[in-house]
């Protein structure tokens, strides 16, 4: 069963986004801030991808920082990135690889699907 970290902060869609994510099979950890989400990437956690808002309330380029990180902590590891407030080329080439996006709202199926074909065609080692 793949392991997803959730990275929103806003507390609403933080529990829209897990409980979507559990009644899809997957098993979900929550962050709201970089904070928060830091720890987990540096343990020895198990997590096949991340789901994170661009945006989060502690810092406002937050998602692209945790993507960063995991690109040095765990490079195999795939992101979906997420924001309602546009993105821009600049963000984009900020992106990790394996990467996709998905804007703001999202319905359950997108999201589940969104994070089904990035693990399909991106599986972590």
């Amino acid at each position: 069963m793949a392991i997803i970290l959730v990275i929103e902060d806003e507390p609403p869609l933080l529990v829209l986004a897990e409980s979507l994510l559990k009644q899809a099979g997957y098993l979900t950890i929550a962050a709201a801030r970089v904070a928060e989400a830091q720890p987990i990437l540096e343990s020895g956690q198990e997590l096949n991808a991340i789901f994170t808002d661009i945006s989060l309330a502690d810092d406002p380029e937050g998602g692209l920082k945790i993507g960063r990180l995991a690109g040095r902590l765990r490079p195999a590891l795939p992101v979906l990135y997420t924001t309602g407030r546009g993105v821009t080329d600049t963000m984009i080439q900020q992106f990790v690889e394996p990467s996709a996006f998905l804007a703001k709202p999202y319905t359950g199926p997108q999201l589940v699907t969104a994070i089904a074909n990035l693990l399909r065609n991106n599986p972590a080692p």
